[in-house]
């Protein structure tokens, strides 16, 4: 790696009438600071190290950040770390919300389209995933009695090259009709998520929820960023699946709901992709479900979620 100096002088209109002596007293701590991580053996922490303090000088000197904005940065950093427990992220919601998360997914996923089909488009993890989730059968219930209008998701799981994927581990999750999910109640309830597994034709099919926008949690530092920036907390209705299997890549990614106005608002985690916006196709009540569940006299709603998995080593 070339660790020569490397000038990182602002130049923008932020720069404009800092003396050069001033100038080169600030290169002069960023080679310094660069420098003191040499001796880094582990040479991807090397580089991430140095990139990120150059690039984190460059930021304070272009905006020429005060003091005070720092300590508030501080203060952020701070309560951001003290709302979080084991059943909130609020970093993972503070990366969200900059783009950060969307954009480490995009330089990770680059599109595969070494197959005959591109490998399903993937998207954000978001906070709420729990290991816990229960086991239900194909044509099973996810929502644990959380409210909603039932939703019967069905689709297959194949390779590139087409041939399905038995055995597929499909975890599913979502917010009930209110927007929260289980893990945002203080009553320990388990709903609106399950796992399952594609039988020997790379086939599923579950019931959930017809899902709904709702604010991710903005009771909390993020949320008063977001406020203070004038951008609403509010996420395009989505439904989550994580998709795992051997010698595969795991496909971390959402479903999202045609005509549902906040996409054209905008998604706060800017995880919406054209191709994982599917039809959600409303049905009256009394109207025969795919396996003979009786609904009574309740509407519900049908879609299909093809999924594709590119080569673990894609």
């Amino acid at each position: 790696m070339n660790n020569a100096p490397t000038d990182t002088t602002p130049t923008g209109t932020a720069a404009t009438g800092i003396p050069p002596e001033q100038a080169r007293v600030e290169q002069d701590l960023v080679d310094t600071v660069v420098a003191s991580f040499d001796n880094t053996v582990d040479p991807r922490l090397k580089q991430l190290l140095q990139s990120l303090t150059r690039h984190l000088h460059a930021f304070i000197r272009e905006v020429r950040l005060t003091e005070t904005e720092w300590n508030q940065a501080i203060e952020f950093l701070t309560a951001a770390g003290h709302i979080t427990d084991d059943k909130r992220q609020e970093f993972i919601l503070l990366s969200d919300v900059l783009g950060a998360s969307m954009q480490t997914i995009a330089v990770n996923n680059e599109a595969y389209t070494g197959g005959a089909a591109a490998a399903t488009e993937a998207t954000v993890f978001g906070p709420f995933f729990t290991e816990d989730a229960p086991e239900i059968p194909h044509g099973g219930d996810i929502a644990g009695g959380a409210h909603g209008q039932p939703c019967w998701v069905e689709g297959t799981v194949t390779d590139t090259d087409g041939n399905p994927v038995p055995n597929a581990r499909i975890e599913v999750w979502e917010a009930d009709d209110d927007g929260f999910y289980d893990v945002q109640y203080t009553d320990g309830r388990i709903a609106g998520r399950a796992h399952l597994y594609t039988d020997e034709k790379g086939q599923y099919a579950f019931w959930g929820l017809t899902p709904t926008p709702y604010p991710i949690p903005h009771d909390g530092p993020v949320g008063k960023m977001l406020e203070a920036a004038g951008r609403s907390p509010v996420r395009a209705s989505h439904l989550h699946f994580m998709v795992t299997a051997e010698n595969l890549r795991t496909l971390v990614t959402h479903i999202f709901v045609d005509g549902d106005p906040q996409i054209g608002i905008g998604d706060s985690v800017f995880g919406v992709k054209d191709s994982l916006i599917k039809k959600f196709e409303h049905q009256e009540p009394g109207t025969p479900t795919p396996n003979g569940r009786d609904l009574g006299n309740q509407a519900w709603a049908r879609t299909r979620f093809d999924i594709v998995l590119a080569p673990k080593d894609a």
